[in-house]
């Protein structure tokens, strides 16, 4: 049975010529409203017990991890023609090396990586994701993180994102300040010891793992590490007392006996929260990528510093062509117009033309992306672990 599935996938890259439609996929929260900005019918973002659809998961091989859903909630579908269809996940297990190249293959066991959209109608709760370390010790990915704010979307009501810790905090090792919030669990005057920052659309922020954080209302595509773990801290959020549970979540049971609340002390990185210099060390804005600027539009780096993923923005004007040619297996999200992309038709908003997945194969070699009208072609293009080597890297400032 394998074997026959992996024949299907292979023969779909054959027929298609490296290029793979995926379908979107739609995951629900249950601890804030929606921001009611995925496109979705207005009666589609009620998922009941499951909470309401806030985000869109973007090429992904993760499934979420909630405490109730279906069984593959955030997993991406691959069509492979004749109205088959499996998780992009089974795809990559079953032809690795078809999808992401002999040699990358050999040295990465998955695409690495998670792209998603995420739409709240009220500010996310001050958490973290876990460092490697730490994960380890629950058999679970770390998640280092990116932001981007799309022009052109509603903001939300709280357009800022709190970020680290004031810095004294850290200079001083009053590290247990922020204890007595989380044993108590009863409101969310955590946020006091933190520092906000404003989400300006076309900008965004790269955020390491274990960095205290509480994301703003504003519509955001994010590219992370291939990971959905998370120790929420702050209690009280949009109205509502959150379960405890989600401060231990990527706990060891162990640790939660031991050490209690502190055991999320330890997972912070406290010399980034503590930065004072935070803004100029992680914000992040487009880059024009120069060696790829042709007549017909241009590309932008929107997520790096770092090489564990990477993403770009491209633009092509309307009634104009861009040739296309990356270092390695990537996917797509048309965010905005229509046109070809390779021969195949893309348009955004469309949920059953605006993903592909394009092999090693197929993007090392020039691709034709085409215009086809009257407003520009937008594509954000998502990159995994390693593949990039050389995106900027932000100058570090240090005090």
């Amino acid at each position: 049975m394998s074997e026959e599935k992996r024949q299907l996938v292979e023969g779909a890259l054959a027929r298609q010529h490296g290029i793979l439609r995926l379908e979107p996929a739609w995951v629900a929260r249950d601890f804030l409203p929606p921001g009611k900005r995925l496109g979705l019918p207005a009666e589609a973002y009620d998922a009941g017990e499951r909470g309401w659809i806030s985000e869109r998961w973007i090429g992904s091989t993760t499934k979420a991890d909630n405490r109730v859903g279906p069984p593959d909630e955030g997993l991406s579908h691959v069509g492979l023609g004749d109205g088959r269809r499996m998780t992009l996940k089974e795809a990559v297990e079953l032809a690795r090396p078809a999808i992401m190249g002999a040699d990358y293959a050999a040295t990465h066991q998955s695409l690495g990586r998670l792209a998603k959209i995420y739409d709240f109608g009220a500010r996310l709760p001050y958490h973290i994701h876990g460092r490697k370390e730490d994960m380890a010790r629950v058999g679970r990915n770390p998640k280092e993180e990116a932001y981007y704010f799309p022009e052109g979307v509603d903001l939300g009501p709280h357009p800022e994102t709190y970020f680290g810790v004031h810095p004294y905090i850290v200079r001083e090792k009053k590290f247990d300040i922020l204890l007595p919030y989380l044993r108590e669990w009863k409101d969310d005057m955590i946020l006091q010891h933190s520092r906000a920052y404003l989400n300006v659309a076309g900008e965004g922020f790269h955020l390491p793992a274990g960095v205290l954080h509480a994301p703003g209302t504003a519509l955001t595509i994010e590219l992370q590490e291939d990971s959905d773990v998370f120790a929420m801290l702050q209690a009280l959020n949009a109205g509502k007392i959150i379960s405890k549970d989600l401060l231990f979540k990527d706990v060891s049971p162990e640790d939660r006996e031991t050490l209690g609340e502190e055991a999320i002390l330890r997972q912070i990185d406290w010399e980034i929260c503590g930065d004072p210099f935070f803004y100029e060390n992680r914000r992040t804005y487009p880059h024009l990528v120069e060696e790829t600027r042709q007549e017909g539009g241009e590309e932008y780096w929107i997520y790096y510093n770092t090489t564990k993923f990477s993403g770009k923005k491209l633009i092509v004007r309307p009634g104009r062509r861009f040739s296309s040619i990356d270092r390695g297996v990537y996917n797509i999200l048309v965010w905005h117009g229509k046109g070809l992309y390779d021969g195949f038709e893309i348009e955004a908003g469309n949920f059953g033309k605006d993903e592909l997945l394009v092999s090693h194969a197929r993007a090392t070699v020039p691709i034709v992306v085409e215009n086809t009208g009257s407003e520009d072609l937008m594509i954000i293009k998502f990159f995994g672990p390693d593949i990039n080597l050389d995106v900027p890297m932000i100058p570090h400032y240090a005090g």
